[in-house]
């Protein structure tokens, strides 16, 4: 590795460190059913966002409302000595990316078949606070 990219590397280690986010990888659910529930929460304010998730009527937004609690446990491991209401958190980013593909085959008339695609996600969580001074 370049000495210039591995000092860009470090950098973003560094970034990485600050930010409280959490992962959660291969979910079974389609990444257009998850960008729905991804949708609802995104910019919110956390306390709204883990009201609306469990209230969801969706598959997703139990996955989601977890990786959300999740993320408030890790910012609050990285801010010790800061109560949560008084962060005053919203989510900054969610992100939702494809993930692996099962292929399966699926039977068809006259002696065809068809191919399915059972997809699955990655999704990313990113929290911060409102009182961040620059």
């Amino acid at each position: 590795m370049g000495s210039r990219k591995r000092i860009s590397a470090e950098a973003l280690q560094r970034e990485n460190k600050k930010v409280a986010f959490a992962k959660l990888n291969n979910v079974p659910t389609s990444p257009r059913k998850m960008r729905l529930a991804a949708g609802l929460v995104r910019g919110m304010e956390v306390e709204k966002a883990l009201h609306i998730l469990k209230h969801s009527p969706m598959e997703a937004a139990g996955r989601l409302h977890k990786l959300l609690l999740s993320a408030v446990a890790n910012w609050q491991a990285k801010n010790e000595g800061v109560r949560i209401e008084d962060a005053n958190l919203y989510v900054k980013e969610v992100s939702v990316d494809s993930g692996r593909m099962l292929k399966r085959v699926q039977t068809a008339p006259q002696g065809r078949a068809y191919r399915v695609r059972k997809r699955s996600n990655h999704v990313t969580l990113i929290v911060d606070d409102k009182n961040v001074e620059v």
